[in-house]
């Protein structure tokens, strides 16, 4: 199916990802969630970890290092003789999630319920792909480098996944669009 505006046929890749934003059993824990965040990231310091003063969102500028170090270390992966060069990779990609993962929260903190499904659920894949991640830098500290090969495609899958959310939040829902604009209430 294709994403046809003169068919009306909307592409099934749309459609689950949309699913996730009507998906109402994830309310609660969004809301649970989004309480404390919305007290740590309230004020000043918060405004500053959600881009004012660049003007859009942090979080997407620090998520293309974790992201770019996985892909690069997976490239190498098919690469001989370059099995140091390619954990070394997966380690810097895991050093520098807590950050993207701060900046992802204090964006959190401002969005709307529709918004708080799939920012949640965005989260939990990233989580989910960070534990593979460092499942493959142990692997492969162990000897395991079939392993550590594996479970990197394996996380770059769910990475992936968890980063058609991330898009989806960011384009079809708007999150964090003209938050910092003139005339728009400060958040």
């Amino acid at each position: 199916m294709t994403d046809n505006p003169d068919n009306g046929v909307v592409a099934v890749p749309h459609r689950l990802l949309a699913a996730v934003e009507r998906a109402r059993i994830l309310d609660a824990p969004a809301e649970a969630v989004a309480k404390p965040l919305r007290r740590l990231f309230g004020g000043r310091a918060g405004r500053s970890l959600r881009g004012r003063e660049l003007g859009h969102p942090l979080h997407p500028l620090a998520v293309t290092l974790p992201i770019g170090a996985w892909l690069c270390s997976s490239l190498l992966d098919f690469t001989p003789g370059t099995e140091s060069a390619a954990r070394r990779l997966v380690a810097i990609g895991l050093l520098a999630t807590p950050a993207a993962a701060l900046l992802g929260a204090a964006d959190y903190s401002g969005l709307d319920v529709r918004q708080r499904r799939v920012g949640l659920t965005h989260a939990a894949g990233n989580a989910l792909a960070a534990v593979v991640f460092a499942q493959s830098y142990r692997a492969r500290g162990l000897g395991l480098t079939g392993a550590g090969k594996t479970l990197n495609l394996f996380g770059l899958l769910l990475l992936s996944a968890s980063g058609a959310l991330g898009g989806h939040l960011a384009y079809a829902q708007g999150g964090g669009v003209g938050r910092w604009q003139p005339g728009s209430a400060p958040r």
